[in-house]
């Protein structure tokens, strides 16, 4: 419940503009109770990206592009639910994730190395998806897996930046608009 609520604070406000007496303004648990569970604050930002963003990820992430279907089409619906549909992920918001990274990757290295592998594991998902497409005829031989996943990438956490900035999902229908035409152009 801690972890739940300061994640909810943490998204909003940012980590480092929401302090310990916000969680537990919130949570209504004692200062000694919060200290029980977590000797510092950043030792409770690390169990929300262990415990709340990492089986997040691996539900919204990477499931999705598990099994035998066509691999561009998954992940474009993938990306349509994670923009369009997902309520978890909210655009003025933008991505938990990417907001973490960028607010604490200077700061804080074992943040990086957390935030570091769930982006790793979703790439390492996407390039295999791209290369089973490769491997069944779907997907055209000279495509480099590895650099599509990248790019897939790089543009959902722009694009929720962007839809951030605008506070619609203008941006969002103009990406999604783009990456159908990229990847069907990849057959």
């Amino acid at each position: 419940m801690i972890l739940r609520k300061a994640f909810e604070l943490i998204y909003i406000k940012g980590f480092q503009a929401t302090s310990v007496d916000d969680i537990i303004a919130t949570t209504q648990v004692t200062k000694g109770a919060f200290y029980y569970h977590f000797k510092q604050k950043d030792e409770m930002g690390l169990a929300i990206i262990n415990e709340i963003l990492k089986p997040s990820l691996i539900q919204r992430f990477i499931e999705p592009l598990q099994g035998q279907a066509d691999p561009l089409e998954q992940i474009y619906a993938q990306m349509h639910y994670l923009l369009i549909e997902d309520k978890f992920l909210i655009f003025e918001y933008g991505c938990p994730m990417g907001n973490l990274a960028q607010e604490m990757m200077p700061w804080n290295k074992p943040f990086g190395q957390a935030l570091n592998e769930l982006a790793k594991k979703w790439e390492k998902e996407l390039t295999a998806k791209i290369d089973y497409g490769k491997k069944n005829g779907i997907i055209r031989n000279d495509i480099n897996a590895k650099q599509v996943a990248i790019f897939i990438l790089s543009g959902y956490w722009g694009t929720r930046i962007l839809g951030k900035l605008a506070s619609n999902q203008a941006p969002y229908r103009t990406y999604l608009k783009e990456l159908k035409k990229y990847l069907d152009s990849m057959r």
